[in-house]
């Protein structure tokens, strides 16, 4: 579509639909939420890096497990971040990390329900509680990926 001047053309970065300027969608819920991910799971797992000799008595994990999900978490905050930093966010990536969401808080639901890891109380209502965060992110993730 032609534009008589660069006034009437819609922003770069934003879809002219059905023909009409101002009228278009953008990635901010999506990139807020994909962010706002990357700082709580960054934290969450600098934290358990951190913190696992105090955290292990405190929450009834043991402290390779609180290593290995450290680890784990600090490295998905940083794929994240290289995710969310694109200039054009790729829908299949952003898919892959709610699934990921998903996965993580349907996990820590189990993990809780079975006792897998013979947490304390305390330990148990974190680990749902991170399930539960987890799944809200996932799901602002996913409503950010349909307004695109």
């Amino acid at each position: 579509m032609a534009y008589r001047n660069a006034s009437t053309a819609p922003a770069p970065g934003t879809k002219d639909t059905a023909g009409t300027t101002g009228v278009a969608r953008t990635d901010g819920l999506l990139r807020t939420a994909l962010m706002a991910d990357v700082v709580l799971t960054g934290a969450n797992g600098i934290g358990y890096l951190a913190l696992a000799a105090v955290l292990d008595s405190f929450l009834g994990v043991p402290r390779p497990v609180e290593y290995a999900v450290g680890v784990f978490l600090t490295v998905y905050a940083a794929w994240l971040l290289s995710v969310s930093r694109r200039a054009e966010l790729h829908r299949g990536a952003v898919a892959f990390v709610i699934a990921l969401n998903t996965a993580w808080a349907v996990a820590s639901v189990v993990t809780v329900l079975v006792d897998a890891l013979t947490a304390t109380g305390i330990g148990n209502g974190w680990i749902v509680f991170q399930g539960l965060t987890v799944a809200g992110m996932g799901a602002l993730q996913y409503l950010g990926l349909r307004r695109m």
